[in-house]
């Protein structure tokens, strides 16, 4: 799995006009599924995410996690994070998920934010053609893979 985990002030996202999803602050979170994915990856990526010390401390420092603030997490699937440009200036996304496969693993995810988040996470609607909004605060962009674990 490959995350894009980005701080926010606010974020949306609006699907055919209407909202599907939306927080204040707390993380916005791109997540892109390929086939090697399992159960392991998902509990793996949720713990670093909610516990994720990007937030301000009352000195400004950067050490509470959303968990510790209280803030929300927008989770919006987007494939074309598995995009790979090696060949040519049309990406190929062979890597990513087809549905049948991605689709329980995002409601897994879904879960398993919930469960460490102790809260509701917002979502987009997987496969749709979203419009997200953000606010990026900081700003303050974190790349994670779980097939990469820097």
């Amino acid at each position: 799995m490959r995350a894009v985990i980005q701080r926010v002030g606010k974020a949306s996202v609006t699907v055919d006009g209407k909202v599907t999803g939306q927080i204040g602050e707390g993380l916005l979170v791109l997540v892109g599924i390929e086939d090697a994915d399992t159960g392991e990856d998902i509990n793996w990526l949720s713990g670093k995410i909610v516990n994720l010390r990007i937030f301000g401390d009352e000195n400004g420092v950067m050490n509470k996690s959303v968990l510790e603030t209280g803030g929300g997490i927008l989770l919006v699937s987007q494939f074309t994070l598995h995009a790979s440009t090696k060949k040519g200036n049309r990406p190929s996304y062979l890597k990513a998920s087809k549905p049948e496969v991605a689709i329980p693993m995002y409601e897994k995810m879904i879960r398993q934010l919930e469960n460490d988040l102790g809260k509701k996470v917002e979502t987009g609607i997987f496969g749709a053609d979203m419009k997200v909004e953000l606010l990026n605060d900081g700003p303050v962009t974190i790349v994670m893979d779980t097939k990469n674990k820097e």
